[in-house]
């Protein structure tokens, strides 16, 4: 017998999880093309190298979590581990810079990485992210930011999650994070012993991932030397700060701890944290890159992005609202009408096809079908469905002239005689649903 289980850290989703997760992209499609961002697909492969450069190679997603092969040319490949490289890469690849202006783009797909399944974290995992490239001023940060907050306003999440953001500064100015990584190292060579083999391995090369080691780094920074940036990052994240208070958000909090995963970020780091996700509570996070376009072989490009993890915001929006009921108002997950039949004349069955396929032509979502079970089997099927209206056609009524239906109002189960012709304009207006969609 077949193995009839997904591979360990991979997973099949069927409704509602899949229900529930399209709903959550629609939400963020519709909010993020409010804030001018257009989508971009990316590959699902990409040479290994790619994540290597940009993203470090004392990384975690390099050291332990790529899904890495060679293929039959003897490339080394990659499954995408993150987004924001290949953005970068599409960017020069595609001259989207000779656009002029600002490009501003978002993705929704699946990302791989090969770390410790757990709730919330799997080794196929979906993210949404969104990248602004080519534009210096603080306002391109303050507007990511808020991009994310009203995605989580439209999902029900508003006072539930809670933004850090810190100042990772630059490398450009040796008083800036130079001179801070020099201090850092001094201070964790004296607690070297105690450090995991990973974060020894660091401690030279890269000191600022010590403070993002889950193990290491909340014992540590509590004492580790604090950052003082060179003036002209300060003013940067000052200007972010005081916006994001300007337009609102004023549960931001500064973090000086707050250590983002990756090599390529400066300035402007952030993260929301969830309620209800215990000790691992991070949903969203990004920062501001500015040498990344740079590293990768294109002209000095400001930018400025962030992610979240679909599965971990499914977890926040359930332990705000068990239901998902904003959550699905996005999808609309249950059906507007179903069309049962209670006979089996071919008129009847021909005026009930025809109704359902004339719902769905004005974006009415119609189910029905179930003509060979009873009457009693399709009710029970269009409450499992959800449906908001149910039309019951039978024969007697449809050899009527005019043909006529019974209409019922599910949520109040009020039911009345009303002409077929009719009932589609009176579900319509109820839904204000006024206009078709597509032809027959």
């Amino acid at each position: 017998m077949a193995e009839t289980q997904p591979v360990r850290g991979f997973r099949d989703l069927t409704a509602p999880e899949s229900t529930r997760t399209a709903a959550l992209e629609a939400a963020a499609r519709e909010t993020l093309s409010l804030y001018g961002f257009s989508e971009i697909r990316l590959p699902t492969l990409e040479l290994a190298e790619l994540f290597v450069k940009s993203t470090g190679e004392t990384s975690d997603i390099v050291e332990k979590e790529m899904f890495r092969f060679e293929d039959q040319g003897g490339r080394a490949l990659a499954l995408r581990p993150e987004g924001t490289p290949g953005v970068v890469r599409a960017y020069l690849d595609k001259s989207l810079r000779q656009q002029g202006g600002p490009v501003k783009l978002y993705y929704v797909g699946s990302m791989f990485r090969a770390e410790r399944p757990q709730k919330g974290r799997y080794r196929e995992f979906e993210q949404i992210g969104v990248e602004t490239l080519g534009n210096p001023h603080p306002a391109a940060d303050v507007e990511a930011i808020l991009a994310l907050n009203a995605l989580f306003a439209a999902l029900g999440l508003e006072g539930r999650v809670r933004l850090r953001v810190n100042n990772l500064g630059c490398d450009t100015e040796a008083s800036c994070r130079p001179a801070f990584r020099d201090a850092l190292r001094a201070y964790l060579h004296k607690h070297l012993d105690t450090l995991c083999d990973s974060c020894k391995r660091r401690v030279d090369r890269n000191p600022l991932r010590v403070l993002d080691c889950k193990g290491d780094g909340p014992r540590l920074s509590a004492e580790a030397p604090r950052f003082a940036s060179c003036a002209a990052c300060k003013a940067h994240v000052d200007q972010v700060s005081a916006l994001l208070t300007d337009n609102g958000l004023t549960h931001a909090y500064p973090d000086p701890t707050l250590v983002r995963g990756l090599d390529y970020y400066t300035r402007t780091v952030f993260e929301f944290a969830g309620t209800g996700l215990g000790s691992q509570d991070a949903v969203a996070g990004g920062g501001r890159y500015d040498g990344l376009v740079k590293l990768m072989g294109g002209p000095d490009t400001p930018a400025v992005g962030w992610a979240l993890g679909v599965e971990r915001l499914l977890l926040a929006v359930e332990a705000s609202d068990p239901s998902f009921k904003k959550l699905e108002a996005h999808r609309g997950t249950g059906r507007d009408v179903f069309v049962a039949v209670q006979g089996t004349e071919a008129p009847t069955l021909a005026k009930a096809t025809r109704l359902m396929e004339t719902m769905r032509r004005f974006s009415i979502r119609a189910g029905g079908g179930l003509f060979a079970s009873s009457l009693k089997a399709q009710m029970r099927e269009a409450g499992r469905e959800e449906a908001r209206w149910c039309v019951i056609i039978g024969d007697a009524e449809a050899a009527k002239l005019p043909p006529t239906c019974q209409l019922k109002d599910m949520t109040t189960g009020a039911q009345s005689e009303v002409l077929i012709d009719a009932v589609k304009d009176a579900i319509a207006t109820s839904l204000s649903k006024k206009e078709p969609t597509h032809g027959l």
